[in-house]
C-alpha cells in the first residue's frame, strides 16, 4: 500500500545521482545507500527548506539521532539514475519526530522505495532525550 502524505506537512525534495560506490554485486543500489540518500536529503532540506540547519541544533546542545526506520524496497535503482528523495514531518511527540519518505526515479516519477524514519531529539549535555522546543516545532510546522 503507497504512503499518503500528511495535508497537515509540506513535502521537500533533494535531487541525487546515483554514483558507483552505490552499486551492489546485482548491478543496482545497495539497499543501505537508502539510508544514506535519506541522510543526505534531511540534511540538505533542514538548511534548504526549512531554515534550521543541522549546525544550529549543534549549537543550542541538541543532535538528532535515528530510533527506528521502515523501508519498501518497490523498484531497483542503477547506476548513473537520478533520483528525488522527498521528505515531509508527519508527526511531533515529546522528544520524537516521524518522517514520511519517498525515493523517487525522477525519469519515470515512480517511488522506488517509501517508508518513515522516528527521529529522537537527545541533549548534547546530558545524552537523554529532550522534549523537542515548541519553536523549532513552529519552524518545522510548513
Amino acid at each position: 500500500m503507497a504512503l499518503k502524505p500528511n495535508p497537515d506537512y509540506s513535502v521537500f525534495e533533494t535531487e541525487i545521482t546515483v554514483r558507483p560506490d552505490d552499486i551492489d554485486m546485482n548491478n543496482h543500489v545497495h539497499n543501505s545507500k537508502y539510508l544514506d540518500y535519506l541522510l543526505m536529503a534531511r540534511y540538505d532540506q533542514m538548511k534548504k527548506d526549512y531554515k534550521v540547519p543541522m549546525e544550529e541544533f549543534v549549537q543550542k546542545g541538541y543532535t538528532w539521532v535515528a530510533s527506528s526506520t521502515c523501508i519498501d524496497f518497490l523498484r531497483e535503482i542503477k547506476l548513473g539514475d537520478k533520483i528525488v528523495v522527498r521528505t515531509q514531518v508527519n508527526s511531533f511527540e515529546g522528544a520524537h519526530v516521524k518522517v514520511n519518505f519517498w525515493i523517487v526515479k525522477k525519469e519515470t516519477n515512480k517511488v522506488a522505495a517509501e517508508g518513515h524514519s522516528d527521529y529522537v531529539l537527545i541533549s548534547t549535555a546530558s545524552g537523554r532525550p529532550t522534549r523537542i522546543p515548541e519553536e523549532i516545532i513552529e519552524k518545522y510546522n510548513i
